[in-house]
């Protein structure tokens, strides 16, 4: 980051001013007579800001593939390109590209990353564009999306121990699906950093809240990853007591509803509500446990004990996320001293 040191001057007996550097001045193409926009931020300090005169050309990477990598190496690179922003992504390989390495690359991010498409390809080329438009898209509905999503896996993972494995392979598939959405908003908050102005359109009015719905959004996306445990063990399972399977329900439906409390929370920015959901945990929390260990007292298999096990462990965890998501909405609420 660069930084400069300037003195304040004293003009016209009253008025205090500093110059601007002159090559950010040129770099953001303000000159004399031009508004610049002061912002007061909460630590006191003082953002300053330049309307830019023309639209900024697209932010453009190449990354160069070389013979040997894994696809999961590539798919990692890509996706870091893809968070920190990029608009226009080459992927260059030195060998070329056959046609199962295209079909790889482009069906992996159409699953994986929303709004980014192959535009243009040829034999040693593939360049992908993102097509995003954050206006259209703020960060309140793409969180709307993501726990629409999240809502009908959990409840579907669930009705799958009742032996039905289609169900189960579905919740299995629509977790990539909250997946998309969570990286999705990885970069839409990775941009409102850069952009004050983006930030406030996409509905964050403090830099702080970019680091509080990081932290949200990672436990919405591991209580998905839950539900798809639970799927993956339902499994395993097949069709459970219809005695046991009444218990579980009823532990789910608590998690659920500590899910549902803390995004009322977050939608209200309601610290009494954040708190309901708190008090919610603490209870689906302490059944599971206890379900958990007369599990193993019963005359089930070993691989039914231990299956069922992780599912009310997964139980347990789903409602301490949404715990957690429900903290940082109180901490979101207690605003910051000046100091």
């Amino acid at each position: 980051m660069k930084e400069e040191k300037r003195k304040v001057q004293m003009t016209g007996g009253s008025t205090l001013t500093i110059s601007l550097p002159i090559s950010w001045a040129r770099e953001v193409g303000i000159g004399q007579g031009d508004e610049v926009t002061l912002r007061w931020q909460e630590d006191k300090s003082i953002l300053i800001a330049a309307k830019p005169k023309k639209k900024q050309g697209m932010s453009r990477a190449v990354i160069k593939l070389f013979p040997g990598e894994k696809p999961e190496d590539i798919l990692r690179l890509l996706i870091a390109h893809y968070l920190v922003g990029y608009d226009m992504i080459t992927l260059v390989s030195q060998k070329g590209f056959n046609t199962q390495d295209r079909k790889w690359i482009k069906d992996t991010v159409r699953q994986r990353l929303i709004g980014l498409e192959v535009v243009e390809e040829s034999g040693d080329e593939l360049i992908l564009q993102s097509l995003l438009n954050y206006e259209e898209l703020t960060l309140e509905k793409a969180i709307q999306r993501m726990s629409k999503i999240i809502k009908s896996i959990q409840k579907d993972s669930i009705r799958a121990l009742q032996g039905d494995i289609a169900l189960a392979r579905d919740v299995i598939q629509r977790d990539d699906e909250v997946d998309r959405f969570y990286l999705l908003i990885v970069r839409q908050l990775k941009a409102a950093l850069r952009d004050p102005e983006l930030a406030k359109k996409i509905g964050i009015m403090k830099p702080r809240d970019c680091m509080a719905y990081r932290l949200i959004i990672k436990s919405m996306e591991r209580i998905a990853d839950h539900a798809e445990k639970i799927a993956r063990d339902a499994m395993q399972i097949g069709c459970l007591n219809p005695e046991i399977y009444t218990e579980i329900y009823g532990i789910s439906e608590l998690a659920q509803k500590v899910f549902d409390i803390s995004l009322e929370s977050l939608s209200k920015k309601d610290l009494k509500t954040a708190n309901r959901a708190i008090a919610e945990s603490k209870e689906a929390a302490n059944l599971a446990t206890m379900v958990s260990n007369r599990i193993f007292k019963t005359s089930l298999s070993i691989t039914e004990q231990i299956c069922l096990s992780s599912v009310l462990e997964s139980l347990r965890r789903m409602a301490e996320y949404g715990e957690g998501i429900a903290e940082i909405v109180i901490n979101m609420g207690v605003e910051e001293p000046w100091v």
